[in-house]
């Protein structure tokens, strides 16, 4: 939010300030439609010390540019204003409710000589529509994966506990909230897959039966290794949001030294009794597992732990299905379990699910990790590559860079300039503007190719670094790329 490195301008410091959040609230305009009541119109308003009169005047002038925009497309309102400090967002997710979220421009503080004030120059382009209009979507899916719709507490309270719920949410959820760190990825949300031999693929599709059989509460289950995914039981949006929150907030907040990765003595113990051995089902009830609940009680043994969790609602064919989620963890695999939120989860259910689960989701990350290993020793050295990509499918949300070192809710560590990132986002732009496949390829001012191609679908975004190459020379390379990394998928030439 404040100064990022100073870089230093005619023996000056010139500082640089990255885009930060001015204002982020709800409004519905038709609960104050009479003159001296328009303060009933604000459901929510970040931050809450602003004065009355001010919260009314910015919610009044948002509600005429969407009614002034509506005039020229009725069914297709404002989505954004640019000024030259900020830039504000729209966006109405259930009808007559409008959320709203202000971000300052970039600027860059320039120091004037003989003392006077500094000059400040906003950078107004250097923020994509497409990225924070994306942030402005998660933020109420967000809420929506652990409230439900607005409508739903409308029906439940009344205005009031609508209020609350937004108050209570989002005062914890924009803490989390960096602006500085988004980017393309945040435009696609989509979710990365963890790549597996078919053998253990198997074990993990036979390891959800067999506890969904043993376990017959449970409705939806998902599984993930190393915070990427590999089976879910869920619809597409409501698994891409709670994947979402699983690895940028959840697992962070929990990210304690693991079990390294191997097969531990307890494990190699129970692989002796063999696949088949009678003796297998005793050694596994005494296993010492890695096992342990993320969500819900901390520690089993404690006799005043509390047996609650977390509800989430996920979409049904009556609407939606409220839910408990219960996320339970092995060395580096989660397993995530879905119980419908009207049963009432005891003690007795939880070290049953322990018992069951935790010896043999220890087994599986033990496995995983084995072949995983196996896979990078065959695979030999890994060199670095000339050149760098982005890839998503529309279609499974299958999502995968090699530009990002790591990406969380807090910190986006990319391995390339933020001039490149700005120029994929507006790559991007143009291929939301038309529906036909086709190929983009720019020079940047730095000498850096970025080739950007939609097909069927798909969309790869490479940077490569080759300063003197000429446009035949950067087509072959992106054609060697899908070769290599993408050989089993078709692209368009």
């Amino acid at each position: 939010m404040l100064m990022i490195s100073p870089k230093m301008a005619s023996g000056m410091q010139e500082k640089q300030y990255t885009p930060c959040l001015l204002n982020f609230f709800i409004y519905n305009p038709t609960f104050g439609p009479r003159e001296g009541e328009e303060e009933k119109k604000i459901l929510f308003y970040h931050p809450s010390e602003v004065e009355k009169n001010e919260k009314i005047r910015n919610v009044g002038l948002c509600e005429a540019i969407v009614q002034f925009t509506r005039t020229f497309c009725p069914t297709k309102p404002a989505k954004s204003l640019h000024t030259q400090k900020n830039r504000q967002f729209f966006f109405e997710p259930e009808e007559n409710f409008w959320i709203v979220m202000v971000v300052r421009n970039p600027m860059i503080e320039k120091p004037n000589k003989d003392g006077k004030p500094p000059t400040v120059e906003y950078q107004e382009e250097e923020i994509l529509d497409t990225v924070y209009g994306a942030v402005v979507r998660q933020c109420y899916s967000m809420y929506k994966l652990f409230n439900g719709t607005f409508g739903r507490a409308m029906e439940a309270g009344g205005v009031e506990l609508l209020m609350q719920k937004l108050e209570k949410f989002f005062y914890r959820y924009l803490q989390t909230l960096h602006l500085q760190s988004c980017d393309l990825l945040d435009v696609f949300g989509g979710i990365s897959f963890f790549p597996l031999d078919k053998m253990t693929y198997l074990k993990i599709q036979s390891f959800v039966n067999r506890v969904e059989e043993s376990l017959s509460l449970i409705k939806y289950t998902a599984f993930l290794y190393n915070d990427q995914l590999i089976w879910s039981g869920l619809e597409q949006d409501d698994m891409r949001i709670l994947y979402k929150y699983l690895t940028t907030s959840l697992f962070p907040r929990h990210s304690e030294p693991e079990a390294p990765c191997g097969t531990p003595k307890t494990v190699k113990l129970f692989r002796l009794a063999g696949r088949d051995s009678p003796l297998r089902p005793e050694v596994a009830g005494n296993l010492l597992h890695y096992g342990r609940f993320l969500t819900g009680p901390a520690n089993l043994k404690d006799p005043e732990a509390k047996f609650r969790f977390p509800k989430i609602f996920v979409s049904s064919e009556d609407g939606y299905e409220e839910l408990h989620l219960i996320v339970y963890k092995a060395m580096s695999a989660a397993a995530c379990f879905m119980i419908d939120a009207s049963v009432e989860l005891t003690r007795e259910f939880c070290e049953q699910l322990d018992g069951l689960v935790g010896p043999q989701l220890t087994l599986l990350a033990s496995d995983i990790c084995e072949q995983f290993t196996i896979n990078r020793r065959t695979s030999g050295p890994e060199k670095e590559p000339q050149f760098k990509f982005i890839y998503f499918n529309h279609m499974n949300l299958a999502e995968k860079s090699t530009i990002h070192m790591r990406k969380t809710a807090s910190v986006c560590l990319t391995s390339v300039h933020p001039d490149l990132m700005k120029i994929l986002g507006d790559i991007n732009c143009d291929f939301a503007r038309v529906d036909e496949d086709e190929e983009i390829i720019v020079k940047a001012m730095t000498d850096y190719w970025v080739v950007g191609k939609k097909s069927d679908q798909r969309e790869l975004y490479v940077i490569l670094n080759q300063k003197n190459a000429n446009l035949i020379e950067v087509n072959e390379e992106v054609k060697r790329l899908c070769a290599t990394q993408f050989n089993n998928i078709f692209f368009l030439d």
